[in-house]
Order: structure tokens, then sequence, then C-alpha cells
């Protein structure tokens, strides 16, 4: 008799673990009924060169700085930040140093169209000190910057 307890005691913990897992695992198959699976594109990243600036930089002023930027997306994306990135050299024997800096650009909010280049005009976005060095007299400079688009 003692052994028959022990197997129905046996039997109804089995039961009710095997319960337990099944409304386990019904509860959690019915609420994952409620989700589904997607997936994105990926933004191919935009490039940006050198554009042609309206206005000359010399020492104790500012200058525009202009940008070309290529969306090769086919889809528009919105300009969003341009920050310096890098070292700024000028053309020649002019080595500016800190002399000459870029201003970041943020709270931006310009379109560039799928598949185009646009230009990108920033009014006196970069500065030059009075203590630059003579050799920077006409110098081009190459400033490196780093740009955040969104879609």
């Amino acid at each position: 008799m003692r052994r028959r307890r022990i197997l129905l005691a046996l039997t109804a913990i089995i039961v009710s673990v095997g319960s337990g897992t099944a409304y386990g695992y019904f509860t959690a198959s019915a609420s994952a009924q409620g989700t589904g699976q997607g997936s994105t594109g990926a933004m191919a990243a935009v490039t940006v060169s050198a554009g042609t600036p309206n206005s000359t930089l010399v020492p104790n002023s500012t200058a525009d700085v202009s940008l070309q930027v290529t969306n090769p997306n086919n889809f528009a994306v919105t300009l969003i930040s341009v920050t310096g990135n890098g070292t700024i050299t000028g053309s020649g024997s002019c080595s500016p140093g800190s002399t000459v800096t870029f201003t970041t650009q943020t709270g931006l909010s310009m379109p560039i169209a799928a598949s185009t280049t646009t230009q990108v005009h920033f009014a006196n976005a970069a500065t030059m000190t009075a203590a630059a060095p003579a050799s920077c007299q006409g110098a081009t400079f190459s400033i490196p910057v780093a740009v955040v688009v969104q879609k």
C-alpha cells in the first residue's frame, strides 16, 4: 500500500510538472502570435568632396566653406550636421596649424535628393587668426569634415 501511495504521489508530481510545462509553452506561443519580422535596407554612405567657396580666407577673418555632398541612395536624405574631422592643411608650404579652424554646423535640415550631388555652403564657417603664417597667403585649405545624414 505504501508503494502505491508513493507511485500515486510521483505520478501526481509528474502530471503537475508536465501540465505546468504545457501551460508555459502555450502561454509563450500565444504571446508570440502578435509579433512579426521585417527587414530594413542598408543606407549607402554619402560622400563629401570640396566645393567652390564664395569667399577667400584671409588673416583675422572668416570665409565660407563649400561642400559637395553626393547621395547614392534611391531615396532622399537630410544633412543634419557637419563637424571637423582631422587636421586642416594648406596648399604649398602653408602649415596653418591651429590658426585655421572650422565651426561645427549642427541643427541642420538640408535635403539631399536621391542619386544626386548637391553643393552646400556654410557662411563664415572657416576662421583664420591674425597669427597665421605668411606662407598661407593665397593658399587653398583642405578642411576634413564628417557629415551626418538621416533618412
